[in-house]
C-alpha cells in the first residue's frame, strides 16, 4: 500500500497552470510570480471585471507577467490608474503627454547610471511609497536586460523567530538624498532632500489588503533609528555597527533566490507588481545593446 507523504507546515502548493475567468493563469516560481495570457490590458483599463480579476491575482502572485500587449501609451495609463492616482519621479520625470508615465530608456548615449540594478522598493524614501507600478517593453536586449522580483513577504515569513523578535517595533530612514542625490551637486543634493526629507517606515510593515508581514528595508535605507535602546547597547560597539550589521542582514534576504522569480523582456511584455510587498533589480548587463521600457508608477499610502 502506497505511504501517504504530508510536506511539512508552510510548503507551497504544487505549481500548476489555471483559469481565472478568461485568464490563463501560469506560476513561474512556488513563491512568487504569474504569466498571464488570454487577457489584452487596454480591455482591461475600460472593464470592470477584467480588472478585478487582475487585481486579486496581483494579491496572490505579487507580481504578473504577459507577452503581446499591443497597447498605446493611453491605455497603459488608463489601466494603472485603475489601481489608483499615477506618481511623478523628481529625477526620472516623466512623458510630457502622459503624466506619470516614466520612460526609462538606456542606449549608447545614456548615463551609465546604477540605480535599477540594486534590490529596492519603489520610493520608499517617500512618506508614501508606491503602491504599485505597472512597466512595458518598448525595446529590448536580444538577450539580456532581465529583471528580478522577490517575496519580501516570504523572506520575512521564514526569518529566524529570534530575529522576528528583535526587529518587532524597530523603525528604520530611507533617503533619495543618499541614493539619487549623491552625484548631484551639493547645493542641488540639499534642495532634493528639501522637498523629499527622508521618510521613517516600520521594519516590518503590515499589507494594508491582505494582512501579510513584510521585511521592509532596502537599498534606500540607510539607518535604524530606534534601535539604542538598554536592551540593545551595552556598549559603544553594539550602537552603529551593531545596528548596521542588524540592518545589513536584513537588506540581504531579498538576495535569496528561494524568494526571486526573473522575466526575460520580449518587446510589448509587462509586468504588473504590488510594490508594497515586493523587492526588484533591472539586471544592467545588456550594454551597447538598447533597452527601453515604460512605467506608470502608483501612489501608495502610508506604510504602518
Amino acid at each position: 500500500m502506497e505511504k501517504t507523504v504530508v510536506p511539512p507546515e508552510g510548503t507551497p502548493a504544487p505549481v500548476r497552470a489555471r483559469s481565472r475567468g478568461s485568464i490563463k493563469v501560469e506560476p513561474l516560481t512556488c513563491t512568487i510570480g504569474a504569466e498571464l495570457s488570454g487577457v489584452n490590458l487596454g480591455d482591461a483599463s475600460r472593464d470592470d471585471d477584467l480588472f478585478a480579476e487582475i487585481r486579486a491575482l496581483l494579491l496572490q502572485y505579487k507580481v504578473l507577467f504577459l507577452r503581446d500587449q499591443d497597447i498605446t501609451r493611453a491605455e497603459h495609463v488608463a489601466f494603472a490608474q485603475r489601481f489608483g492616482p499615477l506618481e511623478d519621479h523628481p529625477v526620472a520625470g516623466s512623458d510630457p503627454e502622459h503624466p506619470g508615465l516614466v520612460r526609462i530608456y538606456k542606449d549608447l548615449d545614456s548615463a551609465p547610471e546604477h540605480y535599477e540594478n540594486a534590490l529596492h522598493t519603489d520610493g520608499t524614501w517617500r512618506e508614501k511609497p508606491s503602491m504599485g507600478a505597472v512597466l512595458r517593453c518598448i525595446e529590448s536586449p536580444p538577450v539580456g536586460g532581465d529583471t528580478i522580483w522577490v517575496n519580501m513577504a516570504e523572506a520575512h515569513r521564514r526569518l529566524p523567530e529570534h530575529i522576528k523578535t528583535r526587529i518587532q517595533g524597530l523603525r528604520a530612514r530611507h533617503s533619495i538624498e543618499a541614493t539619487f542625490g549623491a552625484v548631484m551637486p551639493r547645493e542641488k543634493r540639499h534642495a532634493l532632500k528639501a522637498q523629499f526629507p527622508d521618510a521613517e517606515h516600520p521594519v516590518v510593515r503590515t499589507h494594508p489588503e491582505t494582512g501579510e508581514q513584510i521585511l521592509f528595508v532596502n537599498a534606500f535605507t540607510t539607518h535604524l533609528v530606534n534601535y539604542h535602546t538598554p536592551e540593545n547597547v551595552r556598549f559603544g560597539l553594539d550602537y552603529a555597527p551593531g545596528a548596521g550589521l542588524l540592518l545589513n542582514h536584513l537588506i540581504s534576504q531579498a538576495s535569496v533566490p528561494e524568494y526571486q522569480v526573473r522575466w526575460r523582456w520580449t518587446p510589448n511584455s509587462v509586468a504588473i507588481w504590488d510594490n508594497r510587498s515586493t523587492q526588484h533589480y533591472a539586471v544592467q548587463d545588456y550594454w551597447p545593446a538598447v533597452r527601453k521600457m515604460e512605467r506608470a508608477g502608483i501612489v501608495g499610502d502610508r506604510p504602518f
